[in-house]
């Protein structure tokens, strides 16, 4: 990040966030102990992240920072960004799928079927998959699901959370960086949305059930496909 420009966005929303109503003060703003206080981080902590002498923070310390600034969706996308920008190393891009797979998914349709990966990336899907998905060009089930449109889309939408946030944790602690860099986005981005389900994860999400998707009810199994990284091939049966 050049010209320290995390630690100057979250300086500039500290001296713009409302302080507690205690008389005159000769600063705009919160004080850094202040703000540090409704983080739940030391003020030398904020206090290295605003000087640009600690330029790596967590999600969850950036997650704090952005629930006590009482960011908004942009701006936690914003202060996202920030750190991204700031980011030298990307998790690789997942491998193309096997000719014979994506011919396994066409003969499937128009029964939905998707191929994901461990962080939940849509490797390859088919039309019946893309027309009750609801992803419109999202490319990842996870991110979809803590996103401004899950909670119309999925009608039950806490179970679904709490499977892809479980997904996506035994996912990150098997080492996939793809996954923990998802986790990391969003801790920040979502917020306590994500945060509480992916900390409270303690069990693998079910192989096969049923979910709500809009209007239909959907039985689904799951294959993992041989000789590839954790990649698995979801089926979605319509049920009604």
């Amino acid at each position: 990040m050049a010209d320290n420009a995390l630690g100057r966005f979250l300086r500039a929303r500290r001296e713009a966030t409302a302080p507690p109503a205690t008389g005159r003060r000769r600063t705009p703003g919160l004080r850094r102990g202040e703000l540090a206080d409704r983080a739940g981080i030391s003020v030398e902590y904020l206090t290295r992240l605003e000087r640009g002498t600690d330029r790596s923070p967590s999600g969850q310390v950036l997650s704090a920072l952005a629930d006590a600034l009482a960011l908004t969706a942009d701006e936690r996308i914003h202060l996202y960004r920030l750190i991204k920008a700031g980011t030298t190393c990307s998790p690789p891009p997942p491998p193309e799928l096997r000719p014979t797979v994506r011919a396994v998914l066409d003969s499937l349709d128009p029964t939905a079927a998707a191929v994901l990966s461990p962080a939940g990336d849509v490797l390859g899907s088919n039309a019946g998959f893309r027309e009750i998905s609801g992803l419109a060009g999202e490319p990842n089930l996870v991110r979809f699901a803590f996103g401004p449109h899950a909670r119309t889309h999925y009608p039950d939408w806490e179970q679904i959370a709490g499977h892809r946030a479980s997904a996506l944790r035994a996912a990150a602690d098997l080492g996939d960086p793809t996954a923990a860099a998802l986790a990391f986005e969003l801790a920040l981005t979502a917020g306590a949305a994500f945060t509480t389900r992916y900390d409270a994860a303690s069990s693998l999400p079910p192989s096969i059930g049923t979910e709500r998707w809009g209007s239909h009810v959907l039985a689904f199994e799951t294959l993992y496909l041989p000789d590839e990284a954790e990649h698995r091939m979801m089926i979605y049966f319509i049920q009604h």
